[in-house]
Parts: C-alpha cells; structure tokens; sequence
C-alpha cells in the first residue's frame, strides 16, 4: 500500500504571520484526510521548501504525492518555477510519483467560492443613510 502526501504550495513571505491563513488551511485538509499526509511548503523566504519536504516525505516512505498550488494566478512561479522544480524532484526521488493539480485560483469551485465571500460582504456593511 503506498502512502499518499498532499503538498500545499506557497510562495512565502518575510513576515511570519503571513503564512497563518495557509497553516489553517494545512489544518482543516488534515482533518478532512487524515489517512493522508498534508503538509505546507514554500517557494522562497520561509521554511520548509518544496525540495527539503519532499525528500522529507520520501524518506518516510510516501510514494505520492499530490502538491497544489495555493495561488490565486498562474503566474511565472506556477508556470515556470514549479514545472522546473518539479521536473528536478522527480529525477532526485525516482521512487515517488510526484504530481501538480492546477492552481487554486484556477479551479471553478474556488472562484465560486471567493465570489460568494465578495457579494456576501455586500450585506455584512452597514447601508449609510
């Protein structure tokens, strides 16, 4: 049986409270899976990156490992860092199948998401006189 690890992908950030909404995420895939491992990388400026947790995850013997990036754009880190850093990955840890899902702010039910938080603020001001 092999183990299964979900990767949630983050550019990082100099200040460390910037990485809380992406902890509580982490959190709340974890309970939802917890026969699965989910853990948080970063690109840059914090830790763990993405290579240090995938041979992390690979030592322990997961065989794999599903990374999502949680960007709201395809910008030039999901279009081009990623695929590089992936491609490198999969030559270092032969073992494991390492695959990317679309970005976050690409997928449909997310977007329907942000959109339903957006009109709802709509309500939640207070209508000036």
């Amino acid at each position: 049986m092999s183990k299964q690890a979900l990767v949630l992908f983050a550019h990082g950030a100099r200040a460390a409270s910037w990485a809380a909404p992406f902890e509580r995420l982490r959190d709340l895939t974890q309970a939802r899976t917890p026969e699965v491992r989910v853990s948080l990388a970063f690109l840059e400026l914090m830790t763990p990156r993405l290579p240090e947790l995938v041979a992390e995850l690979t030592a322990d013997g997961v065989t794999q490992i599903t990374v999502v990036p949680v960007f709201l754009g395809q910008g030039g880190h999901v279009l081009r860092d990623l695929p590089l850093m992936v491609e490198q990955l999969r030559l270092d840890h032969p073992q494991a199948t390492i695959n990317v899902v679309e970005a976050a702010g690409e997928n449909a039910a997310v977007l329907n998401a942000l959109s339903d938080y957006c009109v709802a603020s709509l309500s939640a001001q207070a209508t000036p006189d």
